[in-house]
């Protein structure tokens, strides 16, 4: 897990490399490394977190043996052992490193390495014979990739846009996408990004660069993959299978030179992520996990944490985020993110990250995904009578205010359709969710607050060979009854008392809302009046949003989705100016 940069063309200076590369150092504080062509046409940067091969042969960036081509790599390739048995008749290794198969992979292959990858990943390779640059990023997105273009001659490329504006790239917001946003609550949609000439590598993408020309690549699409017919084979075989990939998929999540960590809820997901590490490593493992509450009996899920973690050898770390720390931490955690997010539970997951290094873990497994995967949301049900603007979030209340925004604003919103790829509005659904909404979401979410403490999140049911498998299952396998994720229950009977396997979904929430009317209060007001006065005022309708504002404080609505949008905006306004001054 690492940060990497890069410059390529012709026009640019080593020291905005140096730059971009000390603007992430919090991804990678073990390391630092610079890459700089003989002919000055390209430079790659890393900041390096050290997970695999602590010695300094795993240091970035790398160099093949011929000298030719130079790689950094973001992420991990959960597959290099394997690989490198298939490599090593060909290529002599020596390190231990994954970054080292890699580049060796691409020697071999080509683009088409991609394909032979399991992994989070994004990485870019510099042909110094040819003067060309090739990046890609991993199916899911887990792992971030921006670029821009400066003048047609220049490309840069990072693993955050902070460092693109280190290197000069000017931070003057993408009104559309800012529009989008404030209007329909999306925030991960396209390749477009909120700040102006920024984009993002779209995941399953890959990126080629030879004589100032970009061409941006498709090179995996999980619709494409699954297509649109149903695996009509017996359950009992499909779970059979399922659960195999789900107990390799966790094992080699564990290939780890450093502490390896859980995150806990109290949910299914959570529960079979903990029953699968008892599976791989036996009922004596005795791997740290880690959760958070927020002092609200309500909302906490410490009771079922502790419920699971009963008769095991698992020590517990309990991260608690009060209402008097969101200030600073919402300021810290905005910086870190570069772009709006997720609010009050965002800054709770952060505490969970603070906590496993401070005691000593560096790498973190958790259970995202398998909602996507096994139509675990509310909205999929079939009777769910819910309005399209909702549909994006999954609430059944409209979450956005588009009547606070001027309308000439409010006008340059894009909605987001459903896609129809598939016959049945079930697939469609998931399939929006893992491609534009749910899952590029939280990934940029997850990654931000984990690199924001120099540790590493690895997603075990965001496998490709897992999600593949479930999308293709017919919607009875998924809800039956009322019942979502109806085949993953009955999976989890393997690993799980049937109370854990069988209870209700329960979304991992903190009382944001009150604590926004309430003890955060004048806070709130203090951010919004200054996303009112700053480079966003002319985006809202200052009347209405007071007017909202006051109606919210009064308890007459119980969304507080849109007011966290206007604090974001006033968090991203005093970064700005932060910014602007240094």
């Amino acid at each position: 897990m690492c940060g990497i940069a890069g410059i390529f063309g012709e026009s640019w200076k080593s020291y905005d490399l140096a730059a971009m590369v000390a603007s992430q150092r919090h991804r990678g504080p073990d390391g630092e490394g610079i890459y700089l062509d003989p002919l000055h046409k390209g430079g790659l940067g890393h900041n390096r977190l050290s997970i695999l091969d602590l010695s300094e042969a795993g240091n970035q960036p790398m160099v093949s043996r011929d000298e030719n081509l130079v790689i950094v790599l973001n992420g991990e390739i959960y597959n290099y052992l394997e690989l490198k048995r298939e490599l090593e008749s060909e290529f002599i290794f020596t390190t231990k490193t994954d970054t080292e198969v890699l580049l060796a992979a691409y020697q071999k292959w080509g683009e088409s390495c991609l394909e032979h990858l399991v992994g989070m990943f994004a990485f870019v390779v510099w042909d110094e014979n040819n003067k060309s640059a090739f990046a890609a990023r991993d199916r899911f997105g887990v792992k971030p990739l921006y670029y821009h273009q400066k003048n047609d001659s220049t490309l840069l490329i990072s693993s955050e846009i902070k460092a693109l504006h280190a290197a000069g790239v000017p931070r003057l917001p993408d009104e559309q996408t800012w529009a989008t946003y404030l209007t329909y609550g999306l925030y991960e949609h396209s390749e477009r990004t909120f700040w102006k000439s920024v984009c993002t590598l779209p995941a399953g993408h890959c990126l080629s660069w030879k004589n100032n020309r970009i061409k941006v690549t498709r090179w995996y699409d999980i619709a494409e993959r699954v297509g649109i017919d149903y695996d009509e084979r017996p359950e009992h075989e499909v779970q059979n299978e399922y659960f195999e990939l789900m107990k390799e998929s966790v094992k080699l999540r564990f290939r780890s030179d450093v502490a390896v960590g859980i995150n806990l809820s109290g949910g299914l997901d959570s529960s079979t992520l903990l029953g699968l590490v008892h599976e791989v490593q036996g009922e004596e493992s005795d791997v740290t996990t880690f959760t958070f509450i927020t002092g609200d009996p309500n909302y906490d899920e410490l009771p079922w944490v502790e419920r699971m973690l009963a008769k095991t050898n698992h020590s517990l770390i309990v991260s608690k985020l009060t209402p008097d720390e969101v200030p600073a931490l919402a300021d810290n955690v905005q910086y870190h993110q570069d772009e709006p997010f997720g609010g009050v539970p965002t800054l709770a997951y952060a505490k969970v990250f603070e906590a496993a290094k401070e005691n000593g873990v560096t790498v973190l497994l958790d259970g995202n995904g398998m909602d996507e995967q096994w139509a675990g949301y509310d909205y999929y049900q079939p009777d769910m009578n819910v309005r399209a603007s909702s549909l994006i979030q999954g609430m059944k209340e409209t979450p956005v205010r588009p009547d606070c925004l001027n309308p000439e604003f409010r006008e340059l919103a894009e909605p987001l359709p459903l896609p129809n790829f598939f016959s049945d509005r079930l697939r469609n659904l998931q399939y929006r969710d893992t491609r534009f909404t749910k899952i590029p979401r939280a990934m940029r979410f997850n990654d931000r607050i984990s690199m924001r403490s120099s540790t590493e999140l690895r997603e075990p049911f965001l496998d490709h060979r897992l999600f593949e498998l479930a999308m293709r299952q017919p919607a009875t396998r998924k809800i039956d009854n009322g019942i979502r994720k109806k085949m993953l229950r009955e999976i989890s009977q393997r690993l799980l008392p049937r109370a854990i396997s069988a209870a209700p979904k329960r979304a991992v929430q903190t009382p944001q809302r009150e604590w926004l009317r309430g003890p955060l209060r004048e806070w709130a007001r203090e951010r919004i009046d200054s996303a009112l006065a700053g480079p966003f005022s002319t985006y809202l309708d200052e009347k209405k949003v007071n007017n909202s504002l006051e109606s919210y404080f009064r308890c007459e609505s119980d969304n507080s989705f849109y007011i966290w949008q206007w604090i974001n905006m006033g968090l991203n306004t005093s970064i700005g100016k932060a910014a602007n001054k240094s």
